[in-house]
């Protein structure tokens, strides 16, 4: 078949680093760490003979560990997403061959089965219903739990599952480029000398779920980023919790007080230099450098800084990465969290958002169905006369008459 529009594969990718940029990325990503860019700030000043007191292995060395750990960690929740993204392009899709999700291309024609996953943004173009509908579940793009329904037109309807007929589908698709409107599509399909207009009724997006129908067949319009659902996903950010952003203010505050105490110090060497250390000079001379009290301060300054960089606690960082890589192996343990019906336990897909869990910061209304379950469950009903039910309840009244009562909803009719 002939469309006009471009050939990706279906790849969906969930992760955030490759080898190539591992390294780089979750450096740029710890170095947002106040106290990590401290301590390479520091490093730099350790490399300076004239204020440096200490060697500089003694900031590399807790700096590296630091980073690793923190790297490792990142490292591992990485691979799991590469994994799940793995397993997603992995799934097949029944078509006049069994093919993989990222093997499907613009112009082909699947069948997709009941209870099947949409693999790709598709036009519908012949079902086993009446009037070739389609019955499809969005919760996955919507949250609707409620079924949808999309008709072919019937100039596609009239092949059924004719596959000698859809293979010869010679039919050209004019469409709208790529675009994250999921309750929009125009497009033009000219087949056998006459056109035909394509709206949101005919596409079934990916995402969606077959339900209620043996078998449809489509036509791939847009495949892997150009669908409408992954127009409609950003790119992986770095995200903090409020306790990474509570740490950086706190060592904020850090920062300012070692400031004040690295140069109250210098304004003391200052003071002593000028008052009493010119008496001293035979004994405790200037450095050739060092050209007046106000340079000297200036080096103290900077020495201090380096001395009393134990005020910033580094090891915060690892001690907070540790617990929340125990929290997660809770989470996966938690019985109360295992869902039975699915022999599916909880998974904690990332170590760095623990703590944000049950943090409830805005509440939003919505009508019932979306944010609820609507589960119905039959209590009891009356048919000609007849009660069906567990609930039957016989009254005595004072009249002596014995009423039969049905109960329904919580509710007694007489």
């Amino acid at each position: 078949c002939l469309l006009i529009g471009t050939e990706k594969d279906l790849d969906v990718k969930t992760s955030k680093y490759n080898a190539l940029n591992f390294l780089p990325m979750n450096l740029f990503e710890q170095f947002q760490r106040l106290a990590n860019a401290y301590f390479l700030f520091l490093l730099f000043l350790q490399l300076i003979p004239q204020i440096s007191s200490l060697a500089w292995y003694t900031t590399v060395v807790p700096l590296m560990v630091v980073l690793s750990i923190t790297a490792v960690k990142d490292a591992i929740d990485d691979m799991k997403r590469h994994q799940n993204d793995n397993q997603v392009n992995n799934r097949s899709v029944l078509v006049i061959v069994t093919e993989k999700w990222m093997n499907v291309q613009v112009g082909d024609i699947i069948k997709l089965e009941n209870n099947q996953i949409v693999t790709a943004d598709i036009l519908l173009l012949s079902s086993s219903e009446p009037y070739s509908l389609t019955y499809i579940e969005t919760a996955e793009l919507d949250g609707e739990t409620n079924l949808k329904v999309k008709q072919a037109i019937s100039v596609t309807s009239e092949m059924e599952d004719n596959l000698k007929l859809l293979s010869a589908f010679d039919g050209e698709v004019r469409c709208e480029s790529p675009n994250n409107k999921l309750d929009k599509f125009t497009g033009i399909l000219m087949y056998k000398g006459k056109n035909y207009i394509l709206n949101h009724d005919r596409l079934i997006l990916r995402g969606c779920v077959i339900r209620n129908t043996d078998w449809c067949y489509g036509l791939v319009i847009f495949t892997g980023p150009d669908t409408k659902v992954m127009q409609n996903s950003g790119k992986s950010t770095f995200k903090r919790t409020h306790i990474d952003h509570l740490m950086n203010v706190l060592v904020l505050w850090i920062f300012l007080f070692l400031g004040c105490m690295c140069f109250l110090l210098a304004v003391g060497h200052y003071i002593w230099e000028n008052n009493k250390g010119y008496y001293f000079q035979d004994y405790l001379p200037w450095e050739d450098y060092v050209s007046s009290s106000v340079f000297s301060a200036t080096l103290i300054f900077w020495s201090y800084f380096i001395i009393l960089n134990t005020m910033v606690p580094i090891s915060l960082y690892v001690s907070v990465e540790i617990i929340r890589l125990g929290n997660s192996f809770y989470i996966n343990w938690d019985q109360k969290m295992f869902y039975e019906p699915k022999n599916m336990p909880a998974q904690a897909r990332t170590t760095t958002l623990n703590e944000e869990l049950g943090q409830v910061k805005y509440v939003f209304s919505d009508k019932t169905g979306t944010l609820t379950q609507n589960i119905m469950i039959f209590n009891k009903c009356s048919i000609n006369g007849i009660l069906y039910g567990m609930h039957v309840f016989l009254l005595s009244l004072n009249l002596g008459e014995i009423l039969r009562c049905r109960l329904f909803s919580g509710i007694i009719y007489l």
